[in-house]
């Protein structure tokens, strides 16, 4: 997808504003033929408002679970009065201090001026073509190579999940909000190369508890008031992966259900007297330690055993601060060529903040956070000016973690006598005389030097290419 196709539509019939709860804080509708009347009715919930769309199928959903925008979404629809459309969306989700409030949705009617009364069959070309899945990831090309990172701990479980794609146990991802854990689900869908119309995505937090287990497992007709013959996701999964996301949003009793699609490999829609029987590669995250959840009894603990064979943490970003130098360059080249800045860089000041900084929405809320100071800014270097408002409260100067002492052998010490400089830039001159003179005593060989200064290659690289030091400064 081209920077141009990432801007808004170029026409936009319809604004559609939602919060988190998916009550409608604004509609505005442009377009006449699409129903005005609906204006002056009280219907303020966007399911209640849009019966046909269900969580499964809506890119409204997809941008409030996921916190990721999603650009040209072909949906089919069908409004209170039974009105048949087909329309293009961008969703942009709204975030506040790195948490989805809720979503705006830009929207394009793509139906037939002239034939309104006819149901739409552009929805049913594109899906036989593969361009759209009403369950399918709008990143679903993300492979392990799209993963930002240069900390040690996430390279190792790069490699781990590798590893885990390649047997048919379930897989276990969990780490706090934002820190990547679908996209690590992503990776491994891609890396196990399942046909697209097998992989489902459900994310568990986005259904109502009294809908789910209907949604999950299928229904039959008359086992609640209105229910029809329904197939579940499971079933639509059947031969390939089904990914649960935020799996400690499910109920507990529907827990039970899973745990047997688990171990038998067989469920039984709502309502029926038959078992059906599946064989589905399960990937499961959750934005809470599992242990924890089982504390609060939030998760069964025979479910959390039988997960546990293949396990994935992703720390949070705040313990990974050579990430957060790392991804701050590269969500700035990023945002630079989607913007038509050029921003170089930030300053000394900002750097020591960012790395201060908690980060409890993660990497998430970093490259939020870089493309609003991008956004606002016609400089060529970001500084504290430029933090959005929230941040401003943070802005405590302090520290958050005490260099480790270095050891006798590479010992180096930095005669401050007389100088005038700022603990930032003291910092970064120790930082530098360490690098060289782990490259001195190595011969230049970086492999060795990051072993020597107990980081890793990746990690040295980068920091030799921020602070411009070359192997000849060693000789």
């Amino acid at each position: 997808m081209t920077n141009k196709d990432k801007m808004l539509l170029d026409i936009v019939d319809y604004i559609l504003v939602v919060n988190k709860d998916y009550d409608i804080v604004y509609n505005s509708r442009f377009d006449k033929r699409m129903g005005a009347d609906l204006m002056t009715k009280p219907y303020k919930n966007f399911f209640e408002m849009y019966p046909s769309i269900g969580v499964g199928n809506s890119s409204i959903v997809k941008a409030m679970s996921t916190g990721v925008a999603v650009f040209n979404e072909i949906q089919e629809w069908t409004d209170i009065n039974g009105k048949v459309y087909v329309t293009k969306n961008v969703s942009l989700p709204l975030l506040s201090k790195g948490q989805v409030v809720g979503v705006v949705e830009l929207t394009k009617d793509l139906t037939n001026v002239g034939n309104l009364e006819k149901k739409p069959d552009s929805l049913e070309s594109l899906e036989k073509d593969g361009r759209f899945h009403p369950n399918r990831d709008s990143n679903d090309r993300t492979t392990f190579e799209d993963i930002l990172t240069i900390n040690d701990s996430m390279l190792s479980t790069i490699e781990q999940a590798k590893l885990f794609s390649m047997n048919s146990n379930p897989i276990l991802i969990y780490g706090e909000t934002g820190t990547g854990k679908e996209m690590f689900a992503q990776a491994i869908i891609n890396y196990m190369v399942y046909p697209k119309q097998k992989v489902i995505i459900q994310n568990c937090a986005a259904v109502p508890d009294n809908l789910i287990e209907g949604i999950l497992f299928g229904t039959t007709r008359g086992s609640y008031t209105g229910a029809e013959n329904k197939k579940g996701l499971f079933e639509e999964a059947d031969g390939g992966i089904f990914f649960l996301d935020e799996l400690n949003a499910l109920p507990y009793a529907v827990q039970g259900k899973l745990l047997r699609v688990l171990q038998e490999g067989t469920f039984r829609p709502l309502g029926a007297s038959k078992e059906k029987k599946v064989k589905v590669k399960i990937i499961a995250a959750m934005n809470i330690d599992p242990m924890e959840a089982i504390e609060k009894g939030i998760l069964r603990r025979d479910l959390f055993y039988r997960l546990s064979s293949n396990m994935i943490y992703l720390p949070p970003l705040r313990e990974r601060p050579d990430d957060i130098e790392y991804l701050t360059d590269n969500y700035i080249d990023y945002f630079n060529e989607m913007y038509g800045k050029k921003v170089k860089g930030i300053t000394k000041e900002l750097r020591a903040f960012f790395l201060n900084y908690e980060w409890e929405g993660n990497v998430r809320e970093l490259k939020h956070v870089i493309e609003s100071m991008i956004t606002m800014t016609d400089a060529d270097t970001l500084d504290m000016r430029d933090i959005p408002v929230y941040l401003n409260s943070k802005n405590k100067g302090e520290v958050r973690k005490k260099p480790e002492p270095a050891s006798d052998d590479s010992k180096v010490v930095i005669d401050l006598e007389g100088e005038d400089m700022s603990l930032t830039e003291a910092v970064d001159l120790l930082e530098r005389e360490m690098i060289l003179r782990a490259l001195e005593k190595c011969g230049g060989n970086k492999t060795r030097a990051g072993e020597l200064l107990g980081i890793p290659r990746q990690t040295l690289k980068y920091k030799m290419d921020r602070m411009k030091i070359s192997n000849k400064e060693t000789r």
